[in-house]
């Protein structure tokens, strides 16, 4: 296949994840000791992995004319391709340091026993690739191409620090960072409001209307999915609290915003009142 590319990641209880060429992934249970984000990388946790699942189970590496899944774990995993494989379907079993070129069209795999669903009960975790030609929107931007521009820190796909959309991406992604990954309830506008007043000692903007809130979230949404994975693309009708829950859990897989942040943020508010 020639030409720039792209791979739609895709999995059960894991919001999609679109790589482009010269961009990585790195999953599995805990990949971001290992691999940390940074340089085209991009770290992401599985979700409900079980205890026997290697933190960092497999890298995919998404070139210009080819994607390659390097295996890292001690587990196995079984390789299909579907379809659009060259002389039908195959299937690979991946072990640790084999690499394997993804097709052209829909790819599965597959690790036995490798999601947990109950306290001695497994199953299989499952995870699809979508490889298809880039659009070709995915060229860069050429002068008059778009009606209107974004911002800059959209453009380079990174929060300001200290931004309005900053403050908001930590005060979504907060449960996360502290460890309160189990509830299942994001944040609420009021809520996100009420931390970031505290937070800088009264001035919170003008977030105290919610669609303010919402509009800062819509932002922090692009950057953390980019435009073909965004939640908020996906869900313009009904609630937004839904897609915010993936928002949330992305901004701290990506460390857009880290707990070292929040910790500064909570010392900047303690210094700051009255003695």
């Amino acid at each position: 296949m020639g030409g720039r590319m792209q791979v739609m990641v895709r999995g059960t209880d894991l919001h999609p994840v679109l790589l482009r060429s010269g961009e990585r992934l790195v999953f599995g249970r805990d990949p971001h000791t290992a691999y940390p984000p940074g340089g085209g990388r991009v770290a992401v946790r599985l979700p409900s992995s079980a205890r026997h699942v290697s933190g960092a189970l497999a890298e995919l590496v998404v070139g210009e004319e080819a994607a390659t899944l390097r295996w890292l774990g001690a587990n196995e995993g079984r390789l299909s391709s579907l379809l659009d494989a060259p002389g039908g379907a195959r299937r690979v079993t991946l072990v640790r340091e084999m690499s394997a070129m993804l097709d052209q069209g829909k790819n599965e795999l597959v690790v036995l026993a490798g999601k947990q669903v109950g306290a001695e009960l497994f199953t299989d975790l499952l995870l699809t690739f979508t490889v298809t030609p880039a659009p070709a929107s995915d060229e860069p931007d050429l002068p008059g191409r778009r009606d209107t521009d974004l911002k800059p820190h959209i453009r380079k796909g990174q929060l300001t620090r200290h931004s309005k959309e900053w403050y908001v991406a930590l005060a979504l992604a907060e449960p996360w960072l502290v460890g309160d990954d189990d509830s299942p309830f994001p944040p609420t506008n009021r809520r996100i409001y009420e931390r970031i007043r505290d937070w800088r000692a009264g001035h919170a903007w003008n977030l105290d209307r919610p669609q303010r809130v919402d509009d800062a979230i819509r932002v922090v949404s692009q950057i953390a999915f980019g435009e073909l994975a965004d939640p908020y693309a996906e869900a313009r009708t009904g609630r937004i609290q839904n897609p915010r829950f993936a928002v949330g859990k992305r901004i701290a897989e990506y460390r857009l915003v880290t707990a070292d942040d929040l910790a500064e943020v909570h010392q900047s508010a303690k210094d700051a009142r009255p003695h």
